[in-house]
């Protein structure tokens, strides 16, 4: 086995964002500070601490022997690893993998999942055409099984179908969970329920005793029924997976996938004006705060990106943006898979209303400010010159595209 210590980005983003819950636990132990009269204090709990009579002080902890994890250094911290090396039964999730990656969404159906698995089932993820994820592990799938090939591609509900179907029957899943989405989820599982002949448990927010419980009518009401085979939760049914890594192990398939005649022709995506995206559906929002000096150059580079436009409080309350704009606890919530902040320095309110983006990419003169320490990404420099340069890229790389489909 080999000792070299891998990276753990995870664990790395945790260790900078002062806002993730498990952020105080990825700190390195303090030995010494100053004080505020100016004496140096001393961690006497601390490894090694020498006390005043001269005697070093016994660590009962075991860290001395290496019984505790490592927290000096975010490079060495490791989420411990779960195996299911012969699993009981399959609890199978089928995500919505908006843009070839895991949503918000599909993390909390797999969390889900692992509440339904215990520690004798394993979580199987099914997955259409080629995908850009690989934190499988840390979002909880045991086994993963991607379906390839063109009649898996675009919108293919039938062909997807008869696929599922033969995952059920290799795999005989004791629960079937989709995300009752508008991405495709929604359809497709109740495609599949029909096929299957099953009863699906819908708009479901909660399982908790052997019990679903879904929203009805006007979602007013929870209606509450036993737990079925096929289950189409609605987000934030459950804690996303974060303290453990999964092996993630590729299955494939022992027979092919029945071809289906499809009845509907995908003419493709339709050109969508970002600006008439509500706020609360935009994938990609580039949002604009008191840091911006140039509002022209910030609407080109919006324009030039193809996000739609949000803005913070201040923006809004100076007139730059629209009150429809303001993104925050105090004007939408958003739930992007990609959110640029530029200028943005990040009040608690802000941060609340972005709480549920996947990404968040933060461009700010201040190295100190909460949204840098909440973002992915952060690009340290003035918000006019980034600008520009993220417009000459896009250019330049949409005229080569060109010339090479010339």
């Amino acid at each position: 086995m080999s000792d070299i210590i891998r990276r753990d980005p995870r664990a790395e983003w945790i260790a900078r964002n002062r806002l993730h819950p498990l952020h105080a636990a990825m700190q390195p132990a303090q030995h010494s500070w100053m004080g505020p009269n100016g004496v140096i204090r001393k961690n006497p709990h601390g490894i090694g601490f020498i006390g005043p009579n001269g005697i070093k002080r016994i660590d009962r902890s075991g860290a001395q022997q290496g019984g505790a994890t490592k927290r000096s250094a975010a490079v060495e911290v490791q989420l411990p690893l779960h195996q299911v090396a012969a699993p009981a039964f399959y609890i199978s999730v089928v995500p919505d993998m908006v843009g070839g990656r895991l949503s918000s969404h599909d993390r909390d159906l797999l969390g889900l999942a692992h509440q339904l698995a215990g520690k004798d089932g394993a979580v199987l993820a099914v997955v259409f055409g080629e995908h850009k994820e690989n934190a499988f592990a840390t979002a909880g799938v045991d086994r993963l099984l991607v379906l390839e090939g063109e009649e898996f591609s675009g919108y293919a509900p039938e062909q997807r179908v008869q696929g599922l179907r033969a995952v059920d029957n290799q795999f005989s899943p004791r629960h079937w969970l989709l995300p009752d989405s508008r991405s495709g989820g929604g359809e497709l599982g109740r495609r599949f329920a029909a096929a299957l002949g099953e009863r699906p448990a819908t708009r479901v927010w909660q399982v908790k005793d052997q019990e679903c419980i879904g929203r009805a009518g006007a979602g007013l009401q929870d209606l509450a029924r036993p737990v079925a085979r096929l289950i189409l939760a609605a987000a934030e049914c459950a804690e996303p997976v974060s303290e453990t890594r999964h092996e993630a192990l590729p299955v494939e398939l022992s027979t092919a996938v029945a071809r289906s005649l499809s009845r509907i022709e995908d003419l493709g995506a339709v050109a969508v004006d970002p600006a008439a995206i509500p706020m609360a559906e935009a994938e990609f929002i580039f949002s604009g705060g008191n840091g911006v000096k140039d509002w022209g150059l910030f609407h080109r580079t919006a324009e030039a990106l193809g996000a739609t436009e949000g803005a913070s409080r201040v923006a809004v309350d100076d007139g730059f943006m629209a009150r429809d704009r303001q993104v925050g606890a105090s004007g939408t919530w958003v739930t992007a898979r990609v959110y640029v902040a530029v200028g943005i320095s990040g009040a608690i309110q802000h941060l609340q209303g972005i709480g549920a983006c996947d990404k968040v990419v933060a461009i700010n003169l201040d190295p100190g400010c909460d949204m840098i320490k909440r973002a992915d990404l952060s690009v340290i420099g003035e918000s006019a010159e980034i600008l520009q340069a993220l417009i000459d890229a896009v250019e330049a790389y949409r005229n080569e595209a060109k010339r090479d489909a010339a």
